[in-house]
């Protein structure tokens, strides 16, 4: 498939569209020029159909992910049993001096850690909407990685968070597509982190009759779902 597509459309969001269904992109992965704008019309084009064009062409970052695999990172044994030692030892602490009676597991893979904590109390270690857990998570990856060449990397989860937010998204994505569907008015969810837009623009791939769109800055940023208009 080509990196930048002509779209048509009788308005302009409706070109735009069909171009980011065509590359099965977003919006914030593109870059959008009008070449045919629907406010410009001359006396004789009045009576011809509206017809707007768009010129949409993929980032440079997104063409290199869809185009490259990710590299192997070739991990030694000993590098991955320093990562585990300085996340065990790291939790041990925390244990200690945070939180009694935590329990935790340790799974070592190639070059990837997963760690899962249980305990009375380690419900606090989630935080609003898992915000104290993916900062504890970025911590792990630091302490896991100090004096290693080859980054380990880090997955954490507390109380099987990450399985019951995900359903949770996913059904929110399938009850807020049925709406938008019944009404034809677009819905615009609350401000999520990425990985959570990740979980809505996949819930709502498959649905023809649906486009979901990002926008807004970070730590803002929110996702917009809207019926697609048929011609």
């Amino acid at each position: 498939m080509s990196t930048t597509i002509i779209s048509e459309g009788k308005t302009t969001t409706e070109a735009i569209e069909r171009g980011l269904k065509e590359l099965k992109t977003t919006k914030e992965h593109v870059n959008i020029k009008v070449l045919e704008n629907e406010e410009k019309k001359s006396f004789f084009s009045i009576l011809a159909p509206r017809v707007v064009k768009v010129e949409i062409t993929l980032k440079e970052e997104t063409k290199s992910n869809k185009r490259e695999t990710r590299k192997e990172i070739i991990v030694s044994e000993e590098e991955l049993k320093k990562a585990e030692g300085n996340v065990k030892k790291f939790l041990d602490e925390l244990s200690i001096n945070i939180l009694e009676n935590l329990v935790y597991e340790v799974k070592c893979q190639k070059d990837l850690i997963e760690i899962d904590i249980n305990g009375d109390n380690a419900g606090f270690l989630i935080g609003y909407r898992g915000e104290t857990l993916y900062a504890l998570q970025t911590v792990l990856s630091s302490v896991a990685n100090k004096g290693i060449e080859n980054r380990v990397a880090i997955r954490l989860d507390i109380e099987n968070y990450k399985a019951k937010r995900e359903k949770t998204l996913q059904d929110l994505a399938i009850k807020t597509s049925k709406v938008v569907m019944n009404t034809g008015k677009s819905i615009t969810l609350e401000p999520m982190q990425a990985y959570e837009r990740k979980i809505i623009h996949s819930a709502l791939q498959g649905n023809k009759r649906i486009s979901t769109d990002s926008i807004g800055e970070e730590p803002r940023r929110r996702i917009v779902i809207s019926l697609i208009k048929n011609n």
